[in-house]
């Protein structure tokens, strides 16, 4: 179909209107312009009139000279010879003929020798006048047909201008009002969100093209807007999936955490897994690092109660989807491997019928519970391994702190018995009387050795941390001495190793010690704080100080006091004070500030 242009229509329109307006203005100034010298002709006609009457009077005139006629019919000559008076024979057929016949009497009559012919009675006077008269009604008839004409072409004009307007209002309405109301209505049931108006009645000019666009453009809105809602529904459930998923995998690290490892039940996690992938089965196999058979397999409650030991377990430990054909379906398994820092822990697989291949998201959350697994059994060897090296580790103190006292008090008095058995032989009462005094000594000096350490293996941190601690030593220290112990500690701020923290309290503890033994002094002052990047304990005493070699028989506290200072690449120094008395003190460099120098170099 064609096009048609609304704005040419319009411009036609407006075009016809003017043309006709243009019409009845030309046909009114022509009609107006023939009627313009009417009133002159009629004027002109009744002086014609006058002047006859004039002449007629003139010539009965006794006293009235010949020139004064001759003046008269000059002038009445000259208003017939007018050009308004002779173009009254180019009129219409009425005036044509009255003034022929007008004028053919006059002429007739003023060719007589005198003018008393055209006056010889009254009968000639009345002939002339009456065809005069005759001559001005048409010039007045004329005149009243413009005027009418004139009206009959207003009242057309007028008609005709009113018509082509209710036309032009009614096409306005048709092809410009209700398309614009129905775009209008489209826009605010768009706006509301109602795509499935559409525009039937359509035209072919522009505002057609715009409806036909409107249509097309809801149509493309209500696609976009399916296939938006179908995108956010999607996502929407993605969203809700990743969330599921996410929880679970939280409530999956979190009992791995809570639980210890040999302890943690994997039935109800690999139970929910499954209600989430949806597989059609799943197991864990728990696999050791040389073998290549699982010694454990957890399945869900609802999973066929087979073990994987009997089947060959290669393809899971490849972690290569295997098809298991059989009588009825085909299976499809997927293996994840529980790899961890190099090292093999088992294997999740997951069963599938039907080809049925687990979507990305269901992949992933399948690896993310075996790596959970792999690093809850990587967690539990790294603790049995932690374990095993602190056990060896306090092994070795024991042995050394052992050897460092007991082991040479016993050697010494093994000494002294054989000195012992000697006298007996020679019967040396005086040296009888020497080595049972040693043997009182020294095993006096054993067991006080003993129950230090015995204090010391048993002496651990509980919550309130090092600050409670220390204070719950210097408790028990200030009752068994007279001596007055005060204790400074401005470490709140600093985070220590536990480590760091037992190394610490045993040598404070030690330091203490061997000032209450030794020192024979009244106070005893403890300080522990921190001095840019390092901590520092001191130990102060007003005793009697100490000797130049505090290394001597019997004295291993010193001994292990710089052995504990080693553990945390610290330094240990022992002086005496000026104001009477021993200075001991240690610093070292806490891990966190190391840690700290370490990432503020890089």
């Amino acid at each position: 179909m064609r096009q048609s242009s609304l704005v040419i229509s319009i411009k036609l329109t407006l075009a016809g209107i003017v043309a006709l307006a243009a019409m009845t203005m030309a046909v009114s100034y022509w009609i107006s312009d023939r009627s313009d010298n009417d009133a002159y002709a009629i004027n002109l006609a009744g002086s014609l009139r006058m002047q006859t009457y004039r002449l007629a009077l003139l010539t009965h005139t006794d006293s009235v000279s010949p020139e004064a006629i001759t003046q008269a019919r000059k002038s009445l000559e000259q208003t017939w010879n007018h050009p308004l008076i002779q173009s009254l024979q180019q009129q219409s057929s009425t005036q044509n003929t009255a003034w022929t016949e007008a004028r053919d009497f006059w002429l007739q009559h003023r060719q007589q020798p005198n003018a008393q012919a055209l006056t010889a009675g009254l009968p000639i006077l009345e002939q002339q006048v009456e065809k005069l008269d005759k001559l001005v009604q048409g010039i007045q008839s004329h005149t009243e047909a413009n005027a009418q004409k004139l009206r009959l072409v207003q009242v057309i004009s007028l008609f005709s201008i009113l018509t082509l307007a209710a036309v032009v209002i009614y096409w306005l309405r048709i092809r410009m009002e209700l398309p614009l109301l129905q775009l209008g209505q489209m826009s605010r049931r768009i706006s509301q969100g109602d795509f499935d108006y559409r525009i039937t009645s359509m035209q072919t000019d522009e505002l057609g093209s715009l409806a036909k666009t409107f249509n097309k453009m809801s149509d493309s809105i209500s696609h976009m807007h399916k296939e938006m809602e179908q995108k956010i529904q999607q996502q929407t459930f993605a969203l809700k999936r990743s969330n599921t998923a996410l929880q679970f995998l939280y409530d999956t690290a979190k009992a791995i955490i809570e639980q210890e490892p040999n302890n943690i039940d994997y039935q109800p996690i690999l139970q929910r897994l499954q209600g989430l992938v949806e597989v059609d089965d799943i197991e864990l196999c728990l696999i050791t690092e040389a073998g290549d058979s699982p010694y454990r397999q957890v399945k869900p409650e609802s999973s066929p109660p087979e073990l994987c030991m009997i089947r060959n377990c290669e393809h899971c430990l490849a972690g290569n989807p295997v098809n298991e054909p059989n009588a009825e379906t085909t299976v499809y398994r997927y293996s994840f491997p529980m790899n961890r820092d190099q090292n093999h822990y088992g294997v999740l697989v997951a069963r599938t019928e039907h080809g049925q291949i687990p979507e990305p998201w269901q992949q992933q959350l399948m690896q993310s519970v075996a790596d959970q697994i792999a690093m809850a059994l990587s967690l539990q060897i790294q603790e049995d391994d932690a374990r095993r090296l602190s056990l060896a580790h306090e092994r070795t103190v024991i042995a050394r702190e052992l050897h460092d006292s007991l082991a040479q008090a016993l050697s010494y008095l093994k000494i002294q018995v054989t000195r012992l058995k000697r006298a007996l032989v020679k019967d040396d009462k005086k040296t009888l009387e020497d080595v049972s005094f040693e043997l009182h000594q020294g095993l006096t000096s054993a067991y006080q050795q003993l129950r230090e350490l015995l204090t010391t293996f048993r002496l651990k941190i509980d919550a309130p941390g090092l600050l409670g601690a220390l204070q719950g030593s210097v408790k028990q220290l200030s009752e068994q001495t007279e001596m007055n112990i005060e204790l400074d500690y401005q470490l709140e701020n600093l985070p220590l190793t536990p480590n760091e923290e037992i190394h610490l309290l045993q040598i404070v503890r030690e330091a203490v010690q061997n000032s209450i033994h030794h020192s024979r002094g009244k106070n005893i002052e403890i300080f522990i704080k921190q001095a840019e990047k390092q901590v520092i304990a001191q130990i102060l005493d007003d005793g009697i100080g100490i000797n130049e070699n505090p290394h001597k028989l019997n004295h291993y506290g010193l001994t292990i006091m710089q052995e504990r200072g080693k553990n945390l690449n610290g330094e240990l120094t022992i002086v005496g004070r000026d104001t009477g008395g021993t200075c001991v003190t240690f610093v070292f460099t806490p891990v966190c500030l190391s840690l700290a120098n370490v990432f503020a170099r890089e």
